[in-house]
């Protein structure tokens, strides 16, 4: 399976399409998103071409492709209109003999690790900072942001195939990489 991951959206159209586009020329099997999809948030200044509609029409297009964990940012009136389930605050998914739990970082994150037994993978976005560090008994995971990253990184998803997870940005650049 090859796997993309991306994170806190926040209600852009122009970085939902970029992020789709990347996942279409990735060839993808499932793309997960983790968290905050359409609301920008009251610490962040609004993303470029804020327009959550929009957003709204082009995630339902990949409805059956998605798995998404709700962020802080999102609520029970976004899924009143998005056509996927994104309420679930973790999702568990087995990628040979790995499990990586998905979450959105505000409630299980590094300083609150859910269940995971030693060499689980723990993904999650949030902080809108991009990281890939193996532990002593696990490897934490987190794809950045597609359209606010902070701590001066770029607008990025990643990738996980075939063991290695790639940090990316949207004109093709490897940022990290991490073989699991």
């Amino acid at each position: 399976m090859k796997y993309m991951f991306a994170s806190d959206i926040h209600g852009s159209a122009y970085f939902c399409k970029r992020m789709l586009e990347a996942y279409k020329a990735e060839n993808g099997d499932r793309l997960i998103l983790l968290g905050d999809l359409l609301y920008h948030g009251p610490r962040n200044d609004l993303p470029r071409d804020y327009a959550p509609k929009e957003v709204i029409a082009m995630l339902n297009e990949y409805k059956n492709e998605l798995y998404v964990v709700r962020g802080n940012c999102d609520a029970e009136v976004d899924q009143m209109v998005l056509q996927f389930p994104i309420m679930a605050d973790y999702c568990m998914i087995m990628d040979g003999e790995r499990t990586i739990y998905a979450s959105h970082g505000h409630i299980y994150n590094e300083e609150n690790l859910p269940p995971m037994k030693n060499g689980d993978i723990f993904i999650h976005g949030h902080t809108h900072v991009l990281r890939a560090d193996k532990k002593e008994n696990y490897t934490i995971l987190n794809p950045g942001s597609v359209s606010i990253p902070k701590e001066g990184n770029i607008p990025t998803y990643a990738v996980l195939e075939d063991g290695l997870f790639s940090i990316r940005g949207f004109d093709g650049e490897i940022v990290k990489e991490l073989k699991l």
